[in-house]
């Protein structure tokens, strides 16, 4: 029988910052909730509690909704860097 992986426990940074409240005109610090083609990363690869994880999902939403950052970058535009324009 193949034995269980182990990995090590992700945790909440926002939780760890005590964090409150999230601005959707900072689209620089929403880029380590984002895929390289712009889509919200689930939780359990980044580690988010849920309280944490549903604001930046509403910022994300309120961000491309002001054009801030795109919604999906489709397969053929290639983008080499995709947050080198999110200041």
């Amino acid at each position: 029988m193949a034995e269980k992986r182990k990995y090590k426990k992700r945790y909440c940074k926002y939780c760890e910052a005590k964090v409150d409240f999230m601005d959707y005109k900072d689209a620089g610090a929403l880029r380590f909730s984002l895929s390289e083609r712009y889509k919200i990363m689930p939780r359990r690869l980044t580690g988010n509690c849920k309280r944490h994880q549903d604001m930046i999902s509403v910022v994300i939403k309120r961000a491309r909704a002001a054009a801030l950052v795109p919604y999906t970058v489709t397969r053929k535009t290639v983008v080499t860097a995709p947050f080198e324009n999110l200041k």
